[in-house]
């Protein structure tokens, strides 16, 4: 260790973090938000594109690089602490697996995985390692969610008991999640959101798929070997229901509105950034709506990461919180692949519960919004009509 490392105190300190797969999340959300986390620093990239490496790399300072054949040599050389895993939804245990034996603490991309067998091989390096491990669930630092969540539980709108959402998006079919049929699909690319929504909004787990419907348009231009647009029905206990939408060959949207008996509350835009987050709640007859200003959200779990490394406390959105929504996610593609209802995998003879939740105070992260680079090798999944109406 460095003299100068000896007197740095906890509120300057550090922690460096190598980017794993430099694609279009990496280098237009999360890279561009590390410098004013406060805490973070990138000083390696991990990336078998070697145009990616020296000029995105030249953008951030890194001089270190490595290709994805050179991980071990990557986690062997002292040179970064964690890493920020954006890789394709199947390659993610192949990463976090070998990071957490070595030491290294892993930011990861959601979904934990594409099944709960991968998952539990990475719940159990976790469990074995001292390294942490956080899932990039960065709604649950962003404040018009936490706000909205703090609604809910104060009991204004009664006993919520259905959930509804909608989140389409217009995929370009030239892009990659078009072309490795259902591990790229919307069900484990968009899926994510709000079945994570629908969990922290009942604070439950849900029993069965009710029902999963897949629909595919030969006019998208995509593959025929998934499905584009999805609708999905959950139940959870004490008769509570979650029912959503999914599609990649949709105008863009993405909104959720919870029910009680009293009251709903509404969200819109509910996962996605870039424009203000809207929220719409009705009790009885009397409307309030409230604007929540875009912010950083990938700086802001980013932030919190390193805060929970650096002062050796325990992140929220762990391993097993990526668990419990791939959980819903694989049982969701064998209900569409069965068309039949498909009771959710219980775990060692139980029901799974998840007990340990959002804290809306402490996970509370407001960072300025950040401006979008120019992308090397990369580019946002959306059509060009999408992106235009975008920028």
């Amino acid at each position: 260790m460095a003299l100068a490392d000896l007197f740095k105190t906890k509120s300057e300190a550090k922690v460096r973090y190598a980017i794993v797969g430099v694609g279009d999340i990496a280098q237009e959300d999360m890279m561009p938000g590390v410098g004013h986390t406060g805490n973070s620093e990138i000083t390696a990239l991990v990336t078998s594109d070697e145009v990616k490496a020296k000029t995105v790399g030249s953008k951030y300072g890194v001089e270190a690089t490595f290709s994805y054949e050179q991980f071990e040599t990557a986690l062997n050389s002292g040179l970064f602490d964690a890493i920020y895993l954006a890789t394709p939804n199947w390659r993610h245990a192949e990463f976090i697996i070998p990071a957490l034996r070595a030491g290294i603490h892993v930011l990861t991309e959601k979904p934990l995985e594409v099944s709960t067998a991968k998952c539990r091989e990475i719940l159990k390096a976790e469990d074995e390692s001292e390294a942490k491990l956080m899932v990039a669930y960065r709604l649950h630092f962003e404040p018009g969610t936490l706000n909205t969540i703090d609604k809910i539980r104060s009991g204004v709108l009664g006993d919520v008991h259905l959930f509804a959402s909608t989140f389409t998006q217009l995929v370009d079919p030239a892009n990659h999640r078009v072309h490795n049929g259902e591990f790229a699909g919307p069900v484990l690319d968009m899926g994510p959101y709000p079945v994570n929504a629908a969990r922290y909004v009942f604070e439950d787990e849900p029993e069965e798929v009710v029902s999963a419907v897949g629909t595919k348009h030969s006019e998208s231009g995509f593959e025929q070997d998934f499905f584009d647009t999805v609708a999905v029905t959950l139940r959870f206990p004490r008769n509570r229901l979650a029912q959503f939408s999914l599609s990649y060959y949709g105008n863009p949207t993405n909104s959720f509105i919870a029910v009680g008996p009293k009251g709903s509350i509404q969200l819109n835009p509910a996962y996605t950034f870039g424009t203000p987050l809207q929220q719409t709640m009705v009790i009885g007859e009397e409307k309030k709506e409230e604007s929540f200003k875009n912010a950083d959200q990938f700086g802001g779990e980013m932030k919190y990461f390193s805060n929970c490394i650096l002062n050796n406390q325990d992140p929220e959105p762990d391993g097993e919180e990526g668990f419990a929504d791939v959980r819903v996610l694989e049982g969701i593609l064998k209900a569409l692949e069965s068309g039949k209802p498909t009771a959710l995998e219980p775990v060692i003879f139980e029901t799974f519960r998840r007990e340990r939740r959002i804290n809306t105070e402490t996970q509370r992260m407001s960072l300025s919004a950040v401006s979008t680079p120019e992308l090397v090798h990369a580019s946002n999944p959306g059509r060009e009509v999408e992106k235009k109406a975008k920028n």
